[in-house]
């Protein structure tokens, strides 16, 4: 009788934790996964990316206020195509990497505003200021993958990037798109 009941209580108890595995952090697989941004330069569309990012998600598309997501973002794999234009966005008026190697975004809220489709909100930390940001997104499961994909927009001089003659406008643009997709294996 006395292992009977363990039994049953060894059931249910996998059977009650079933629900939070499928809510346990999953990595991000970096190798399928990308961060794009563009902005414009002299009124001319430059498209860039960063190489090297770790995020950690927690998703249920049943449940996603209970969403816990950490991106971060090292800074210093800027991609422009150009050496010459990474060296420079480096620097201490641009991003400056050495002070603020990483940039941060923790989702605070997730909310569903459609069928497949939800919006996170959140601070966003990019060389130590903070702001709110919102990214609308859309998920997607097929194949033993999740993938989420979505984009927002940002003002670059809130967070002091292209200080002193650089925060001219007419140069830079102050208005920057990110494009974001992320591929997590799909909980088993």
């Amino acid at each position: 009788m006395r292992i009977a009941v363990l039994a049953t209580l060894s059931v249910a108890a996998v059977l009650l934790a079933a629900p939070s595995l499928a809510q346990a952090p999953q990595k991000v697989a970096l190798d399928k996964s990308q961060i794009r941004f563009g902005f414009k330069q002299m009124n001319v569309p430059v498209e860039g990316r960063f190489r090297k990012f770790d995020a950690t998600v927690s998703f249920d598309p049943k449940k996603p206020e209970a969403t816990k997501a950490e991106f971060e973002v090292e800074i210093g794999s800027i991609d422009l195509g150009n050496s010459d234009g990474e060296t420079e966005a480096k620097r201490k008026a641009w991003l400056n990497v050495d002070a603020f190697p990483k940039a941060k975004f923790t989702a605070a809220s997730v909310k569903a505003i459609g069928p497949g489709r939800y919006e996170a909100t959140g601070p966003l930390t990019i060389k130590g200021v903070t702001q709110s940001v919102t990214a609308p997104f859309t998920f997607v499961e097929a194949g033993g993958l999740r993938t989420v994909e979505g984009s927002f927009g940002l003002r670059r001089l809130p967070f002091r990037i292209g200080e002193g003659p650089w925060a001219d406008t007419d140069t830079v643009a102050d208005d920057v798109s990110v494009r974001f997709k992320f591929v997590i294996p799909s909980p088993q």
